[in-house]
Order: structure tokens, then sequence, then C-alpha cells
């Protein structure tokens, strides 16, 4: 039994290749593994259990080829990239739906680099190195779509 995880299942621990949630009323805890990327997945799994607005409140882990950025002021993204294997210390934003009916994934995020040194902003893509562990609560009952802002890049958040 030592090498069995217990939860609603037990398995095996060793290489994973798949994203894995547990349930539990309106939260949700998802594991991403290694070579999953953060934005791609929950989009995957907004899909997978049809919720159309969710809140993500918290994620922790190890992630890599980070792309982050802010809105300048003239409405555009400046992006930077950070590469190298970094601790994923804070993770929150929303999952809603486009105007099409897409999953759309808005993201903040912060990380410690291997010497300590904090990199934060809107995150475009984080590939997870060792694994991502990210709650979601999602909201029954709640009406929100994602639609174009004049002379921004952000999908604006609108509620009906």
């Amino acid at each position: 039994m030592d090498n069995l995880r217990r939860g609603n299942l037990e398995r095996p621990i060793g290489p994973r290749s798949a994203m894995e949630h547990t349930r539990s009323g309106s939260d949700i805890l998802v594991r991403l593994d290694p070579g999953e990327e953060v934005h791609t997945a929950l989009k995957q799994l907004a899909n997978d259990l049809a919720f159309d607005a969710a809140a993500i409140t918290s994620g922790i882990g190890r992630t890599r080829d980070n792309q982050y950025g802010y809105m300048n002021e003239e409405g555009v993204y400046q992006k930077r990239p950070l590469d190298p294997p970094s601790e994923l210390v804070s993770l929150s934003g929303n999952i809603a739906r486009t105007q099409e009916g897409e999953p759309f994934t808005h993201i903040h995020c912060c990380w410690s680099d291997d010497e300590n040194n904090v990199h934060a902003g809107h995150l475009f893509q984080a590939t997870v190195h060792v694994v991502a562990e990210i709650h979601i609560r999602v909201m029954d009952h709640a009406l929100m779509t994602r639609c174009p802002l004049a002379d921004f890049e952000l999908l604006g958040l609108k509620f009906e």
C-alpha cells in the first residue's frame, strides 16, 4: 500500500499523462501533469464538465515556458517570457464563455524563479513542469459572457 494514493479511487503513484479532478458540490480540485498547458487544460475541463461560469480561486505547482505580461495604457498586452521552470506560487482568475459558446480563461499568476525573484501578471501561457494543483469554484447559476471591448485586446466580462 506504500505506493497507493487514497482518495475517491486508489491509483498507483507514478507517471501521469492526463489531468484529473475531484468535485465536491461546486468545488473542483484539478491536478495538471507535466506537459499540459494551463489554459488548454482548464478550457477542456469546462467543456468536459459542461459549466459556463467559474472562479479560479487558487493554484500552485511548478511550470515552465511561461509567458506573462500586462496591458499597457493603449490597451495592448505586453508579453514577457519566463522559460525556465519556476514555482507557481499563486494563480487566480475565472472561466466564462465567449459569445460563440467557447470557454475563455482569464488568469493572473505569480511565480518565483530559482533565485526567489517574483514574476507576476496576466497569464498567456504556462506548461506544467512537475505538477499544477488548481481550485475552481463553479457558479452554476451565474451567466457570464466574454465580449469584445472597444480599444482593448481584452474580452470584457458581461453579466446577464
